[in-house]
């Protein structure tokens, strides 16, 4: 039973030791980011039995007016 209870803490162990990895794995989100031009206003209704229903609706900003003065 010693034997046993041993190889299973070498096994642990060498797992321990394997997961931080030098060069661990960083999850990267595959769709970019919406431009600062898109926007969504969302809302959020709230139904029976704790659940939700979201409808987003795309909005479309001008572009921003910039004003130049002499001085």
């Amino acid at each position: 039973m010693r034997r046993l209870m041993q190889t299973v803490a070498l096994v642990l162990a060498g797992a321990a030791v394997t997961a931080c990895a030098p060069h661990p794995i960083v999850a990267r989100d595959p769709v970019p980011p919406p431009s600062p031009a898109e926007a969504y206003d969302c809302g959020t209704a709230r139904l029976p039995l704790n659940a939700a229903m979201s409808n987003c609706a795309p909005l479309y900003r001008e572009a921003p007016t910039v004003l130049h003065s002499r001085g």
